[in-house]
């Protein structure tokens, strides 16, 4: 697996803005040894003019830093109503993440109204040989992995996949184990991490179609009692994954993003270690 680190690392809980430059990201990156940055609107995007595309496409490449996925517009990670609007007009994303230098975007699919969008969305991508993915996600077509298997099996498209995320599922009330990562690996175009510890006084909630809301703490990729990262990542070895491993979480009221890069790779490298030795 190729360990990668999302710039919502440094985000603003707005989702729309860095709170760090994209050159200490990029820095951050390379130090802790990162093999891949997935990037997403905050950093730049379709909203970006092109030569603000230039200069971060300039500066990735500099400083040799694949990008994993591109998120290339606002409202897909603020997943609101018009989340799915990009596959109606997917050029734009398509031209970002060409730029970039990168295969794979991150859209949204919210009715069954956007199906036939996403099909077209991704005949169009594929004919620039860049995917389309969608991750796990609350109050969307991919809450659950049944209902995700069924939207992917009707847009039927090779190049249109899923973004496991084991947080969303549990949050969902799905299982998010060795048996989940087996339906979905025919799918599987990317991975995101982040942790949570439900508790139904906790100070953050989302609300989910299947459970309702669920509210749950913020805690970091390393601290017990949320996400079992051991399975994880045990899981994926032994479904054979060699895609990326994103470390996906926001930590903004939790930490800077300078410790909160160093210390989610050094956590997952270790049970990376301890995986592979077994």
């Amino acid at each position: 697996m190729k360990l990668a680190l999302s710039v919502r690392i440094a985000e603003a809980p707005c989702k729309t803005k860095l709170n760090s430059p994209p050159e200490e990201l990029l820095q951050l990156a390379r130090r802790h040894g990162y093999e891949a940055l997935c990037v997403r609107a905050s950093l730049v995007g379709v909203q970006s003019t092109t030569e603000e595309i230039a200069a971060a496409a300039h500066a990735i490449h500099r400083a040799e830093m694949p990008v994993s996925m591109v998120t290339a517009d606002f409202d897909v990670p603020l997943n609101n109503d018009d989340g799915p609007n990009s596959l109606r007009e997917i050029g734009p994303s398509l031209n970002v993440a060409a730029a970039l230098r990168c295969d794979l975007i991150r859209v949204c699919l919210k009715t069954a109204d956007d199906i036939p969008y996403a099909r077209r969305a991704a005949d169009e991508a594929a004919e620039r040989g860049i995917r389309l993915a969608h991750q796990c996600h609350t109050t969307t077509l991919f809450e659950n992995v049944d209902e995700s298997l069924d939207v992917i099996r009707q847009i039927d498209r090779a190049n249109f996949g899923v973004i496991y995320e084991p947080a969303n599922l549990m949050l969902c009330g799905d299982s998010y184990g060795l048996q989940t990562l087996r339906r979905l690996q025919p799918h599987l175009m990317n991975v995101y991490v982040q942790n949570h510890r439900l508790d139904a006084r906790g100070p953050e909630s989302l609300p989910t179609w299947s459970m309702g809301e669920r509210r749950f703490h913020h805690i970091p990729i390393w601290q017990a009692g949320g996400v079992r990262f051991p399975l994880v990542v045990e899981s994926l070895r032994r479904i054979g994954y060699r895609g990326s491993f994103t470390i996906h979480q926001a930590y903004a009221h939790l930490m800077g993003p300078a410790e909160a890069a160093e210390r989610s790779a050094e956590y997952i490298r270790s049970l990376l270690a301890e995986s592979s030795s077994q």
